[in-house]
């Protein structure tokens, strides 16, 4: 369990932790939203504590720069990637624009727009809602942002079998994916003191959102790569707090 833990924050974050001999990412599936979760509720205690001393705007401005360095913009990478990977012709093309390390028009348009989104989504958090409250939104959220990768991972193919999410896609197990979701089902009851329909629709945009993203990239790339997980943490975790807005009591 704690070598799980270990894999899957070196995985998705940036704490530096030294590589452990037997690193198994698949195995360490099921631990993503807790990871997640953690992400979460620390970009949440930086808006709150910022919040003490600055504006909401800037407090939340600084919440989210605490998530980018705290992921290396990891998935946001892969966000811009698909974007700028949506101007290709075919799948050939798109792939290889996606492994192009150069960002484009599309790609830096959409992470300007998912950043603006989020910041303004955190400063309406902190405006609503007491401190406890901030935390437990972005935990719950980011908790079911990153087991929505694992879902589309199951259900589709490697589209680049040698890519960084390629042993991921490849030895990911149904198990896995089931208590990843669960775990990630039950962050939403901390939400039940905010608003049991705020909880209802986080849950819900959680659902909607991966295969959504599933079809999409099916049909354009015929598979999944690591930009298209990426991608999709960071459209479930958008869903899931303008969901949240939509139903603060």
């Amino acid at each position: 369990m704690i070598g799980a833990l270990r894999d899957a924050t070196s995985f998705l974050t940036r704490v530096p932790l030294p590589q452990r001999e037997g690193f198994d990412l698949a195995r360490a599936a099921w631990a993503f939203p807790v990871v997640g979760a953690g992400v979460g509720a620390v970009v949440g205690a930086v808006a709150w504590g910022a919040g003490l001393l600055v504006p909401p705007l800037v407090a939340a401005t600084l919440a989210v720069l605490a998530e980018v360095v705290l992921t290396g913009a990891l998935h946001l990478d892969g966000l811009a990637d698909c974007a700028d990977g949506c101007g290709g012709h075919d799948r050939e093309s798109r792939l290889r624009i996606m492994k192009d390390h150069a960002v484009g028009v599309y790609g830096t348009a959409a992470v300007v727009l998912a950043l603006v989104l989020q910041i303004a989504a955190v400063q309406t958090l902190l405006v609503a809602l007491e401190w406890w409250g901030v935390v437990a939104v972005l935990a719950s959220v980011g908790a079911l942002s990153r087991s929505g990768m694992l879902t589309v991972a199951l259900r589709l193919p490697s589209a680049r079998p040698e890519g960084t999410a390629g042993p991921l896609v490849q030895g990911l197990r149904p198990g896995s994916v089931v208590v990843a979701g669960g775990l990630a089902a039950l962050s939403t009851l901390v939400l039940w003191p905010v608003g049991v329909w705020v909880g209802v629709g986080v849950l819900l945009a959680a659902f909607v959102v991966p295969p959504l993203v599933e079809v999409a990239a099916e049909r354009t790339l015929e598979g999944v790569t690591g930009d298209v997980l990426g991608a999709t943490a960071v459209l479930t975790q958008l869903a899931g707090l303008l969901a949240a807005l939509a139903l603060l009591p």
